[in-house]
């Protein structure tokens, strides 16, 4: 394996290693909320979806890349890398929409009663599941050119122009034309939700911001002020996931335009952007899990469960 191979390898492995466990405890402590008080915030369901989401880029990303690098090739015949650039492209998409919607909902619940926002309190958590539905059928109907294009090997193992080779798997443009518009055709959709992501954030921080003035100003100590801390917290953990978000997003589609711009992509490029493309999945996780207090008190309630099953045994043996 050349250094190439293994510095792409040892890349996708890391983000392995750390999206799909992470993604699972995300996941995994909401659930067991659920189940233990038998409901959730509309915050945590929308994170919830977020972290499987991510964990599903995962699996049709990360681990076939993964494999890739190692050299396992052709796993997949042309209906395996359909359904998994089917699944990746749709789970992306509502990576960044669920994100958005995390936003938009926090922005929401921290506005002022007096706000034109206000309104969308009762709304938002009303419809969040039709929401919610309706991201995965618009990813989904919009993703559908990896059925047309998506192929598990070439004819002579030579490839055309406008293709891209994921190494398992290609996306096989036979004309300009086609490889553009689905390009700007996903990046448009994408943009929106980036676009309004970057609006909300905003004006997150312009509340915050108010906040603190009013907090320099009236010191006090009052149990009040707690509610208050909380949202401040969770607030700068969404704004924290769009900026993340923005940037791999931006690095991610300045390669993709640079990559239209010439006949044939250089390898390294093309895994540069998968990188970027997929790096998302692990961070977002590491956020949620060192942010979300009830993330937090699920893995402190494993820890305790761990150090007293650790105690009984001790105890036994002496």
């Amino acid at each position: 394996m050349d250094n190439r191979g293994v510095i792409k390898a040892s890349s996708f492995l890391i983000l392995t290693i750390i999206s799909v466990p992470a993604n699972l405890l995300v996941c995994c402590a909401f659930l067991h909320s659920y189940l233990i008080e038998a409901k959730l915030l509309t915050a945590d369901i929308i994170l919830c979806h977020l972290a499987f989401a991510n964990l599903m880029v995962a699996f049709t990303r990360s681990i076939p890349q993964t494999l890739a690098a190692l050299g396992y090739v052709n796993f997949f015949d042309d209906i395996g890398c359909k359904i998994s650039l089917l699944c990746f492209r749709g789970f992306r998409g509502l990576s960044v929409s669920l994100t958005c919607l995390l936003c938009v909902y926090q922005a929401v619940a921290i506005s002022p009663a007096t706000s034109k926002l206000a309104p969308l309190k009762m709304k938002i958590p009303q419809f969040l599941l039709y929401i919610i539905l309706f991201l995965y059928l618009l990813y989904y109907s919009t993703s559908v050119s990896s059925i047309l294009y998506a192929v598990s090997s070439l004819f002579n193992n030579t490839i055309p122009p406008y293709t891209m080779n994921l190494d398992y798997c290609f996306m096989l443009y036979k004309e300009y034309s086609s490889y553009m518009s689905v390009g700007f055709g996903v990046m448009a959709r994408d943009l929106v939700f980036i676009v309004l992501m970057i609006v909300m954030s905003g004006y997150i921080l312009r509340l915050l911001y108010q906040h603190s003035q009013k907090v320099k100003k009236i010191r006090s100590s009052d149990h009040s002020h707690k509610g208050r801390r909380a949202e401040t917290k969770a607030s700068g953990a969404v704004v924290t996931l769009v900026v993340l978000y923005v940037v791999f997003f931006g690095i991610d589609n300045i390669i993709w335009v640079y990559s239209i711009t010439i006949l044939r992509v250089a390898p390294l490029i093309s895994d540069i952007r998968v990188f970027f493309a997929t790096l998302y999945t692990s961070v977002c996780p590491i956020v949620v899990i060192t942010t979300n207090p009830k993330v937090q008190r699920k893995l402190k309630l494993v820890k305790m469960k761990r150090e007293v099953q650790t105690t009984g045994r001790n105890t036994c043996t002496m």
